[in-house]
């Protein structure tokens, strides 16, 4: 008798799981994303973390500018950094957090910077104190002296309304002449000065006494 052949079967390939089907009118959609934080430059590690010594690093000392024998600062390296920036309009808007000012007088030019930000966020309006020959409409005009002679400051005559409550805002004080033009501006027209408000305040020079006895703010002194 011939031996019979056993037929060889080849293992079926496995199947893939089949998934449960949708139902009809239901979209399948990945879950949203988590928004991603925002990022922050590193710390380094000669970085001040308190916020007014951060403020004091970013403004840069020029020596000799704008002549011989001065030392100016320079508040542009704080004015590039956000951080800075914001801590620094932050904390001059904190300075007034109850007062009521209706508006913000600053002075040409570095002084628009700061004065523009603080009356946004103290919802104030903004009038600018400027050279001669700046300003469109009639002006009223003061002189002034300065450190290295005289000055003329202008402003609209009808800038502010009578008993207007005023903060006045410059970058630096130095020996307050700018201020105390500005704040004869604004007395001018029947408003009251509440405050005057400096980033910076070079106390040696002893411009605070001369806006006495008008309350006088200021972030970072200079002895």
């Amino acid at each position: 008798m011939g031996s019979r052949k056993r037929s060889s079967h080849s293992a079926k390939p496995a199947l893939p799981a089949r998934r449960a089907p949708t139902p009809r009118g239901v979209a399948q959609t990945k879950p949203p994303r988590a928004p991603a934080a925002p990022k922050r430059a590193p710390v380094s590690a000669t970085e001040p973390r308190d916020s007014m010594a951060y403020v004091r690093h970013l403004v840069r000392d020029i020596p000799d500018f704008p002549k011989s024998g001065i030392l100016f600062r320079d508040i542009t390296p704080l004015l590039a950094d956000p951080r800075g920036f914001h801590i620094t309009l932050d904390a001059i808007a904190e300075r007034f957090v109850g007062e009521h000012a209706d508006a913000i007088v600053a002075v040409e030019s570095r002084g628009f910077i700061f004065g523009g930000a603080l009356a946004a966020r103290l919802n104030a309006s903004f009038v600018p104190v400027r050279k001669p020959g700046k300003l469109p409409a009639t002006t009223d005009r003061v002189k002034y002296s300065l450190e290295y002679g005289e000055g003329e400051l202008e402003m609209h005559e009808d800038a502010l309304p009578s008993g207007a409550r005023v903060i006045v805002m410059d970058d630096l004080l130095a020996t307050g002449g700018t201020a105390a033009a500005a704040g004869e501006l604004v007395r001018r027209q029947d408003a009251i000065v509440i405050a005057y408000a400096f980033v910076l305040e070079l106390e040696f020079l002893g411009g605070r006494a001369r806006l006495a006895p008008t309350p006088v703010e200021s972030l970072i002194r200079y002895a």
